[in-house]
């Protein structure tokens, strides 16, 4: 195993075990684009490994989208989606944990028209206005980890040969989130109790 790769299993673990917390017999719903899809998979084995009755992944690509907000009839900006917002709120009544990989182009709606955007996310926002209040109050247990992206890391280390720039965001998230100590979780935990103090 790489050095890389392990510190990608840590990340990992952090994601499970601290960011989500999963428990043994608990439903994991995972939306993540399909560039992080190593990354899923590593994820799910370790929440498997933990005793996750179901790993449930939501896939998502940015090419797709880009597609959708361009081409797509204009209803289909304003229909909101019933049937995503009720499985996300079944999921979360059922004491689902979920877990948001972002891996996020910062530009990659650029050029799309802003109403078209604007609506789709009003009616998104309405439908899902359950499970937000779910997740706002803390009845469900949720987190938001990053994968990098060229796009992304192009636009933070403008100054860096590209070829570098992937594997520098690498380092600056694995180092945000305490990858650099010998136990991330404990270190996590650690943290998390002085908080709670």
């Amino acid at each position: 195993m790489t050095v890389f790769e392990a510190k990608l299993s840590k990340y990992a673990d952090l994601a499970v075990q601290i960011g989500v917390n999963v428990q043994p017999g608990q439903i994991l719903v995972v939306n993540a684009p399909i560039l992080a899809a190593d990354f899923v998979r590593l994820i799910t084995a370790k929440a498997y490994a933990i005793g996750a009755s179901l790993v449930k992944v939501n896939w998502s690509d940015a090419s797709i989208t880009r597609q959708q907000f361009e081409h797509a009839a204009p209803e289909v900006f304003t229909e909101p989606p019933t049937w995503y917002a009720g499985e996300m709120t079944e999921f979360a009544e059922k004491g689902a944990a979920i877990l948001n990989v972002i891996a996020e182009d910062p530009d990659a709606l650029k050029g799309i028209d802003p109403v078209r955007i604007s609506n789709y996310q009003k009616v998104r926002g309405a439908a899902l206005t359950k499970y937000r209040e779910m997740q706002m109050s803390d009845k469900v247990s949720w987190s938001i980890v990053a994968v990098p992206c060229q796009a992304w890391a192009d636009k933070v280390f403008p100054n860096v040969p590209a070829e570098e720039r992937i594997s520098k965001l690498w380092e600056a998230i694995f180092h945000t989130v305490r990858l650099d100590r010998e136990d991330p979780v404990a270190a996590w935990q650690e943290h998390l109790d002085t908080l709670e103090q």
